[in-house]
């Protein structure tokens, strides 16, 4: 009886001497991800109508502009700087008024460059967890969830990302490395250079 009371006090004493980050779980690796400022940080796209060089107004993000019939534009003289020809003078038709009127705050619909909020990260998984020692590079895969029509419009919430991030354990437990001076890199840096997922 002395024997079970001394076990039963003993594995209570180590269950209290483990907090919950003390051991990397795949469940603690997303739970820190989603959480962190980098994952959490809105993706922002920047709308800029006026005169426009032509590699600009032909990229893919302004065609699917067109292509929605948010944006019109005619062709312009080239501003000094700007160019080679042609260059274009890009406006907001009434549909892209409505719709960036929806997204952008009250106080900024006659400026000629709008940062709109198109889209937030969604954490899918941790596919995998390479620990050695106090370091572990943490696989996870992620994707795009549009905020609003135009995020729709230019960020597929089908298409997933893969990242690496690294983390580090610490007296208090596991922790994202803020900055890494060689591979993998932080986790703003492995978002933005997430690759497609198969």
């Amino acid at each position: 009886m002395k024997q079970k009371s001394i076990a039963g006090l003993s594995i209570i004493l180590f269950l209290t001497a483990c907090s919950p980050r003390d051991i990397l779980s795949r469940r603690l690796a997303a739970d820190l991800i989603a959480a962190s400022d980098a994952f959490k940080t809105t993706q922002q796209y920047t709308l800029q109508t006026g005169i426009l060089a032509n590699k600009d107004y032909v990229s893919p993000e302004y065609l699917v502009l067109q292509h929605h019939g948010w944006i019109s534009a005619s062709a312009a003289n080239c501003s000094q700087g700007l160019g080679p020809p042609p260059c274009w003078d890009v406006i907001l038709t009434p549909s892209g008024v409505e719709t960036v009127r929806a997204v952008i705050a009250p106080e900024e619909p006659n400026r000629a460059t709008f940062a709109l909020p198109v889209a937030k990260r969604q954490l899918i998984a941790v596919t995998g967890i390479s620990k050695q020692g106090i370091v572990a590079d943490i696989d996870f895969t992620w994707k795009w969830v549009p905020l609003n029509e135009i995020g729709a419009a230019l960020y597929s919430g089908d298409v997933h990302y893969r990242s690496t991030v690294r983390f580090r354990e610490y007296d208090d437990g596991w922790r994202i490395v803020q900055s890494s001076p060689q591979p993998p890199q932080n986790l703003d840096d492995a978002l933005k250079n997430a690759e497609p997922a198969p």
